[in-house]
């Protein structure tokens, strides 16, 4: 039996199901919006934060590797919470594009990624 090449990884629909699972178990609002490619899509987090009924914000992360492979994330805007109205039209933008992308949405109000990695 061969041992895996570097470059092997887990389908992004495992992945995807696997930190949901982590989200739900850890009592973190999850959902997933749209599915990609089960293979090899990429994803695309929304983190939104509210209080109560109100949204403050949000932040919408895309998926990336550095330089070594090692996965991070990229902050699509700025540092500053953004409407999330913008965030749905980029969203949509980015669908359009590219069918095979995953969006994840979070809810938590201080605005922090559940998922491991870097943020770029």
């Amino acid at each position: 039996m061969c041992a895996p090449s570097e470059d092997e990884r887990l389908p992004t629909g495992l992945w995807v199901d696997a930190h949901i699972r982590r989200c739900i178990s850890a009592a973190i609002p999850v959902y997933v919006v749209h599915k990609g490619a089960y293979a090899a899509g990429t994803v695309m987090v929304k983190i939104v934060m509210r209080e109560g009924m109100r949204t403050l914000g949000c932040f919408l992360l895309n998926q990336t590797r550095d330089m070594d492979g090692a996965m991070g994330w990229m902050k699509v805007f700025d540092d500053a919470p953004v409407d999330e109205r913008r965030a749905d039209e980029y969203i949509k933008r980015a669908i359009s594009r590219d069918p095979d992308v995953w969006v994840v949405e979070v809810e938590d109000p201080a605005g922090k990624n559940p998922f491991e990695g870097k943020i770029f």
